[in-house]
């Protein structure tokens, strides 16, 4: 049962309302860009100030002849609303516009629906959508009325909207149960990546800032990315080999925005502990953004409220290419430790300042020594090719293995210790 939205191309009619009671105000231009990404044709932008929504039509009784004359005039098929309705809001107004109304929430779920490719993006989704349209059940099929009694009207004794609210919770309590054995899934394989110690670096940040291009030129994967908004919904990870620091793990996940359904964070949440749960953020920004300082507060908003908030961050000044003197670099703090890099993730400049950045935030003592390894030391020799550790072997005039190994110390010393062996009984160069 996932719910798609009928088929796009629909025109659109866009209501923006800025309201005196909001800490801050911006343009429709994001929004613009949400509706072309959900398949819409926008035909008229509504935009208007309010002291706050009215509680019947949401906007006032001028306006909202204005929205109707636009849509009887323009044959729109759809007003979006760049707010979140309430269910009786979104009734009123297609009653008195006659026409499809839907609010910011269900655009955004509606994108959503179109970009899910896994199975668990799917399920997260749907879930999502279905606790959006639990609220928005209407009473449509009076006609198989359950309650009434007499002859032929003897039911289960529930009206058909009650019949549809017991199965949308049924099916909210499936999706759940199966996002939870995912949730788990996830678990096990991230302690299955902290057992093998290896770091983990999560790419957050705004919709659109280029996290996915990025990610494809640092790793070489193939992964969508587009110029429009919610391009990724479903993590990717790949292994990625940083020096001074080994292989690392890199998670590409869905972008953040403003007034982010809550809906949306509850049921990504399995996804989001990538996120959480990584050793270290990438904070990617598109530079060139006139809002750019608000995109990196509302993506701060959500970290906290996936409790990534406390993970360390680097952020990376993506776009750097559309800036009139964008030049890639690094910044530190006063201590000397990287806190931000800019580049361009389309044209490849920064790259090599982005890795080496990483390598020193998550810098550990590496052992990078020749060993002289004797034939009685077979299993330390096998268990080191096994980790991944020899760069190169060769073979002295005494027969001995020489090898150039390098890796964590703390995995070396480990290696040692399964072997029954010591650093003193190791000849290095």
């Amino acid at each position: 049962m996932f719910f798609e939205r009928p088929d796009s191309g629909d025109l659109a009619v866009l209501v923006h309302i800025d309201f005196h009671i909001q800490s801050e105000s911006y343009g429709p231009e994001e929004f613009v860009e949400l509706a072309i990404s959900a398949g819409a044709d926008p035909v008229a932008v509504v935009s208007g100030s309010r002291q706050r929504p009215d509680a019947r039509y949401f906007v006032g009784t001028g306006k909202l002849a204005e929205i109707k004359d636009i849509v009887d005039r323009e044959e729109a098929e759809i007003v979006l609303f760049d707010h979140a309705l309430t269910p009786s809001q979104e009734r009123n107004l297609e009653s008195y516009l006659q026409c499809r109304v839907i609010d910011r929430t269900g655009l955004i779920l509606d994108i959503f629906a179109r970009r899910a490719r896994t199975h668990e993006g799917k399920l997260q989704v749907e879930l999502a959508q279905l606790q959006h349209t639990s609220t928005r059940l209407i009473r449509g099929w009076t006609h198989l009325e359950r309650q009434k009694g007499g002859i032929g009207m003897r039911g289960p004794g529930e009206t058909q909207l009650e019949t549809d609210r017991r199965l949308l919770r049924e099916r909210i309590k499936s999706i759940q149960k199966r996002l939870a054995k995912v949730d788990a899934q996830r678990d096990q394989n991230r302690r299955s990546r902290s057992r093998s110690e290896m770091p983990v670096v999560s790419l957050v940040g705004y919709t659109n800032a280029g996290k996915s291009t990025l990610f494809n030129h640092v790793t070489g994967a193939d992964v969508f990315a587009a110029d429009q908004l919610f391009a990724t919904l479903d993590p990717t990870l790949r292994r990625l080999d940083i020096e001074q620091v080994g292989t690392i793990i890199l998670a590409d996940t869905v972008g953040f925005i403003r007034q982010l359904p809550h809906r949306l964070i509850k049921a990504f949440q399995a996804t989001l502990k990538e996120s959480s749960e990584a050793d270290l953020l990438l904070h990617v920004v598109d530079a060139a953004d006139s809002y750019r300082d608000d995109n990196i507060a509302h993506v701060g908003v959500v970290l906290k409220e996936i409790g990534a908030d406390e993970v360390p961050t680097l952020t990376v000044f993506n776009k750097i290419d559309a800036l009139p003197t964008g030049e890639p670099r690094i910044d530190r703090d006063v201590d000397g430790n990287p806190y931000r890099v800019w580049l361009s993730a389309r044209d490849g400049q920064g790259l090599d300042l982005l890795k080496q950045a990483v390598a020193e935030l998550l810098a550990v003592d590496v052992f990078n020594e020749k060993l002289y390894l004797p034939s009685n030391c077979g299993r330390l020799r096998a268990m080191l090719f096994e980790h991944g550790a020899v760069k190169n072997e060769r073979f002295d005039e005494r027969g001995q293995s020489v090898l150039e190994v390098k890796l964590p110390k703390k995995d070396y010393l480990q290696i040692l210790a399964r072997a029954g062996m010591s650093e003193d009984q190791i000849e290095a160069a």
